[in-house]
């Protein structure tokens, strides 16, 4: 059967709903779907953008913990390399206090330079300090005492699953799926290319590392609006997605890949290219089964600050006729 799962970065374009209407939204959604069964709900972090992506997915992450009972929680990116790793261990501890097993995060290195002058960190060292997070984690997710930086320091709670919550490095190179290898972590590429697959694999051998997990993202569209009349909705659509669009290529540097990355300019580009999909529940239907049974079908639906009643009109539909349709795997 094709999971579902639900996303968001919390951005809006300059036509978009406010912050407070979507926040509200998105936590209703997300409890929403949970009572669905729908398989998991992807938060994204980025700082000091001027669309408002959300900089704080642990937060809102707790809130998730606290609304539902089974959805899995995921954090992706979880930019690793901008955190102090104590705190980042404290956080990630207390929320599998809070939803036992239901946690997982993608590390990333981050890359936009605006993050890193703005926190005092030096970009050169990203990597660095994201091995290093791993490690601390590990160590202070033992629950007992160890030394860091010279000082005698004891991380409590510890996560209630075993090990902590689940960590994947992110990324599109082979450097990342080496640093993975190195670390004993899983891999989630943004990109899927089986390469990656088989660097992370020779690195483990390489460094005598048991491998982790491998998660090659299905090339599946980013953005699923379900009406009955899509011409109507593409026409309300289109400028958020142009935005989500063009901000995220903007923000990209040279030798990164992503599924997500767009190259159109224009609303004309955009649609023919075929990230953005505005479908009937038919098409979505046969877009699930096009997927493949063990692939994922992502909504984004306050996507680049969508009005929230638009984006429910959607979801309901969705619940109505299609995600029947996908649970008898039909």
């Amino acid at each position: 059967m094709t999971r579902v799962s639900l996303r968001y970065d919390l951005r809006r374009s300059p036509e978009g709903a406010p912050y407070s209407e979507l926040y509200s939204a998105a936590l209703e959604q997300i409890r929403w779907g949970d009572s669905l069964g729908f398989e998991s709900v992807t938060l994204s972090e980025h700082h000091f953008a001027e669309d408002g992506f959300l900089p704080s997915p642990l937060v809102l992450a707790g809130a998730i913990a606290g609304a539902t009972s089974r959805i899995g929680i995921s954090i992706s990116a979880l930019l690793a390399s901008l955190h102090h790793p104590l705190r980042l261990a404290e956080d990630l501890a207390v929320l599998d206090q809070l939803a036992p097993g239901r946690i997982s995060a993608v590390l990333g290195t981050g890359y936009r330079p605006i993050e890193f002058e703005a926190l005092g960190i030096d970009r050169a060292e990203r990597g660095a300090r994201l091995e290093r997070a791993v490690v601390v984690m590990r160590q202070a997710w033992t629950g007992e005492p160890f030394d860091f930086e010279g000082v005698r320091v004891q991380v409590l709670p510890t996560p209630v699953t075993r090990g902590g919550p689940m960590l994947f490095v992110g990324g599109s190179t082979r450097i990342a799926a080496r640093r993975a290898a190195k670390l004993g972590a899983n891999l989630l590429p943004s990109i899927d290319d089986p390469q990656l697959a088989a660097d992370y694999k020779a690195a483990c051998e390489e460094f005598g590392t048991k491998p982790g997990v491998v998660v090659l993202p299905n090339p599946a569209p980013v953005f699923v609006h379900v009406t009955e009349d899509p011409e109507r909705d593409w026409q309300i659509i289109a400028p958020h997605a142009l935005h989500d669009a063009a901000t995220y290529a903007a923000w990209q540097t040279p030798g990164q890949r992503s599924l997500v990355h767009s190259s159109a300019t224009t609303v004309e580009e955009l649609r023919t290219e075929g990230k953005y999909r505005v479908a009937t529940p038919d098409e979505t239907i046969a877009l699930a089964q096009s997927l493949g049974a063990h692939a994922t079908l992502v909504l984004h639906p306050l996507m680049s600050g969508l009005a929230p009643r638009m984006a429910w009109e959607s979801l309901e539909l969705f619940a109505e006729r299609v995600w029947p349709a996908i649970r008898r795997g039909s």
